[in-house]
């Protein structure tokens, strides 16, 4: 007898079918850390990829922290990755553009380098705090015009009046607000490496000085100008 009949009544009825078990949906992959060609663990990108991109670009990050009772702003301008190839796979380190400043006349930029994105930024932090100078404005603007270059790059700033605002890009913009400056004029005329646009912006701010600084060292005496009064009306008798 066929494993697949009943017998009802003297006589074999067929079993009734089995219903077929429904298709299970396969699950999809994700892929994590990076579009479709950079990124770590991307389509094309990744360690195992045909020579992946470099990425997407952050956005210039800020972060606010107390030092010694002063509040410090540090500022991620840039940051890049390289790549080594090697016997086992591929090597990646980090190089991270870090500016700080307290917004009262002191700024400092640096270059941190590590195998994380993280440490970079951190090491990044530290240099900078400990190469700040001083930097010469007049309230919220800076004393007059001064044109800067370094490398392919040329910066050129000018005072602004109150109420102006910060006219420049986002890698000059990230020195400037870091020095306390807030009423300026840039113009960015050369190179876009951010490298080379931090480092001219901050030579044209360390070359600013004041009036008093020029006659000081001149040896010189500011002599106030003191303007005559307006002679008194006579009183009518």
């Amino acid at each position: 007898m066929a494993e697949n009949e009943n017998i009802v009544g003297g006589q074999a009825q067929p079993a009734a079918a089995t219903p077929a078990p429904e298709s299970q949906p396969q699950p999809q992959r994700e892929f994590r850390g990076g579009g479709q060609r950079g990124g770590g663990g991307g389509q094309r990108g990744g360690q195992g990829g045909r020579g992946g991109g470099r990425g997407r670009r952050p956005d210039v990050g800020e972060n606010a922290f107390e030092k010694g009772g002063e509040e410090i702003v540090e500022k991620v301008v840039f940051i890049n990755r390289s790549s080594k190839v090697v016997k086992g796979g591929r090597r990646f380190k980090f190089s991270a553009l870090v500016v700080v400043g307290d917004k009262k006349g002191k700024v400092g930029m640096a270059l941190g380098k590590a195998t994380e994105v993280a440490d970079a930024i951190k090491r990044g932090g530290e240099q900078a705090r400990s190469k700040m100078q001083a930097v010469s404005l007049k309230d919220a603007t800076i004393p007059h015009e001064v044109y800067s270059t370094f490398g392919g790059a040329k910066i050129l700033l000018r005072p602004a009046s109150p109420g102006t605002g910060v006219i420049a890009g986002k890698v000059v913009r990230s020195v400037l607000e870091s020095a306390g400056i807030k009423d300026i004029l840039t113009k960015s005329l050369g190179s876009k490496n951010a490298a080379n646009v931090v480092k001219a912006t901050l030579n044209g701010l360390l070359s600013l000085r004041t009036r008093e600084q020029i006659y000081k060292s001149r040896g010189l005496e500011i002599r106030k100008v003191v303007t005559p009064k307006a002679p008194e009306a006579v009183a009518a008798i």
